[in-house]
């Protein structure tokens, strides 16, 4: 679907509201939802396609590295593995999860910030 969105959009992603409410923000009422969606703007499709070149591996960083993952979220399907499929490329990471879908920072931005705070290293 991403690739006929982009097709007829100059390369760019937009998602019809019916679709983009229920994969993005599943967990707003329809003013909330309505409001977030007048905000977005194209997503270009190639951050979907082409590979992003790192100078290192993440877990070769000599930072520390966490992982928030929103439960709620379908937007990134859940039978994908996400965590800890991509986490584990972070070597010695701090998993934070918290409830939420996927725009959690227009639904929820307490939650948001304090799985951030629980996030950072000390």
């Amino acid at each position: 679907m991403f690739y006929a969105v982009a097709a007829a959009s100059n390369g760019a992603v937009m998602l019809p509201f019916e679709i983009w409410r229920e994969a993005f923000i599943n967990d707003a009422d329809i003013e909330l939802a309505t409001s977030a969606f007048a905000k977005r703007n194209p997503h270009p499709y190639k951050t979907f396609t082409d590979e992003a070149t790192l100078p290192q591996p993440l877990a070769a960083l000599q930072v520390g590295k966490s992982y928030l993952n929103c439960q709620q979220d379908a937007a990134l399907p859940q039978s994908m593995g996400w965590q800890p499929r991509l986490s584990e490329r972070l070597g010695s990471f701090r998993l934070v999860e918290c409830r939420g879908s996927h725009e959690s920072w227009f639904t929820n931005l307490l939650v948001v910030g304090q799985a951030i705070v629980a996030g950072g290293r000390d």
